[in-house]
């Protein structure tokens, strides 16, 4: 098995601050941010940054459909771990300064991938993919912190 990885990042302007509070609201502004890739969204406990637990299924690709049960910590300031109770999935994300009145988010993921051919593909084309997914979340948040 091989560990596969995806980072996907954007720059806003709006403060730090702003945008972390925006990613950390898991009950109103993020299914606001979601794309069609997601169904079956619904915060089961808490709903703003840690302590939050989070269900939904994520369609990476036509066949393939993650059933996804996230728990959220905040290890660091302005920074939110999703770790998945169903996979080895982890999602980070990092908010920081980038200029006045500016932020940087930094969406990394990872997950133990398939051994063998499969594992080849997956560590080849996954990553790609979910960057696409993250790029569309990114691309909504800057509409939700203007």
């Amino acid at each position: 098995m091989g560990q596969v990885f995806a980072a996907t990042e954007r720059v806003y302007q709006a403060s730090p601050q702003r945008v972390y509070e925006a990613l950390a609201d898991y009950a109103v502004t993020r299914p606001k941010l979601l794309p069609a890739q997601y169904s079956e969204y619904e915060v089961r406990a808490g709903g703003t940054g840690a302590g939050t637990q989070v269900h939904w299924k994520l369609q990476a690709t036509e066949k393939r459909v993650r059933d996804c049960l996230f728990n959220v910590t905040e290890p660091a300031p302005l920074k939110l771990v999703e770790s998945d109770a169903n996979s080895s999935m982890v999602i980070t994300w990092t908010v920081t300064a980038a200029g006045a009145n500016q932020a940087k988010v930094l969406v990394e993921t990872v997950w133990q991938g398939a051994g063998g051919i499969g594992g080849f593909f997956e560590r080849t084309f996954a990553p790609k993919g979910i960057n696409r997914i993250h790029d569309a979340v990114l691309a909504r948040l800057a509409d939700e912190v203007a």
